[in-house]
């Protein structure tokens, strides 16, 4: 359903859009430098892990998932 793949694209665009390098924001997160390499390969991520990337992302997680084209967080 939820394929690791595409949420590593998800993940990789909207870093673009907010001009955020993918190193950065992973050193920032504590979170290992491979993580987007290891979704690439089916490797799914914790979701507390998925979690804290759409809050430094400023987007849902709905949003990474695709469950919505929206990025903005619902509060």
């Amino acid at each position: 359903m939820y394929k690791s793949l595409n949420i590593a694209e998800a993940i990789k665009s909207r870093a673009k859009i907010q001009g955020v390098s993918l190193k950065d924001m992973l050193s920032e997160l504590s979170l290992g430098s491979n993580t987007i390499s290891h979704m690439r390969h089916d490797r799914m991520i914790a979701a507390d892990s998925l979690a804290r990337i759409a809050d430094y992302l400023d987007c849902s997680v709905d949003y990474l998932l695709g469950r919505t084209d929206k990025p903005e967080i619902n509060k």
